[in-house]
């Protein structure tokens, strides 16, 4: 019987990718360079390099939030004050919201019958105006940034701060709910409670294996009642 339900929120809740998107071109503008699709590509690209050396710790949280600015722009040539160009696309992201198909129904839904808890990676201050725009705190018990926390999934540590901070908790009945299987289902596995994937494209889940897999949010709640 699962009780308690950790959900990541940046393309399992929110569509990150569309956020990102327009934050992204909002911002390059803003330093003078036209978003064209080769460019945003090429950011994207680089900004997934970053988070993946965050999340193997080889990278810091401010080495990212930067230097994948940094980056991009002196692949095209220009140069930017790095630290204002986070800060403007921070910003930027923290405005407005983009629910994903069926997934503000879903936590409506689950959080009349499970404790919620949020668990991101995200940048505070970008989660929280984001969560606000959205009302998503009334769902949640808690929620737990990494920024703030001192940790960023997958590691144990993360989980095991959060778990702290959860009257009752037991990780029998607990179980974690993502989109990234190298964030959130290799964190759940770290912190030894079962996992759902988030995979609407039908990827291969490689060496990574969750417990359970879905295309969407809105199919979580038949699947816990499985359970």
């Amino acid at each position: 019987m699962i009780e308690f339900l950790f959900l990541d929120l940046d393309d399992t809740i929110l569509d990150f990718h569309k956020a990102e998107r327009i934050a992204i071109s909002k911002t390059i503008r803003d330093f003078g360079v036209e978003p064209t699709e080769e460019i945003l590509t090429l950011y994207h690209k680089i900004n997934k390099w970053h988070w993946e050396q965050l999340e193997l710790g080889n990278l810091t949280r401010a080495e990212v939030l930067e230097n994948r600015f940094a980056v991009l722009f002196r692949e095209l040539g220009r140069e930017v004050d790095a630290t204002l160009c986070a800060r403007t696309y921070e910003k930027n992201l923290s405005i407005g919201h983009y629910f994903l198909p069926g997934a503000e129904e879903a936590v409506n839904s689950l959080h009349k019958k499970y404790r919620l808890f949020l668990a991101s990676n995200g940048t505070a201050v970008v989660q929280k105006g984001r969560m606000t725009s959205a009302n998503l705190y009334r769902f949640f018990e808690k929620v737990f940034v990494s920024q703030e926390i001192g940790f960023n999934k997958p590691s144990k540590a993360y989980f095991d701060a959060c778990f702290a901070q959860i009257p009752d908790f037991d990780p029998k009945k607990a179980i974690m709910v993502g989109d990234s299987l190298s964030s959130d289902i290799k964190g759940g596995i770290n912190a030894g409670i079962k996992t759902v994937w988030v995979n609407p494209d039908h990827k291969e889940s490689g060496d990574i294996k969750p417990d359970y897999e879905i295309e969407a949010l809105s199919q979580l709640e038949a699947l816990l009642e499985k359970l």
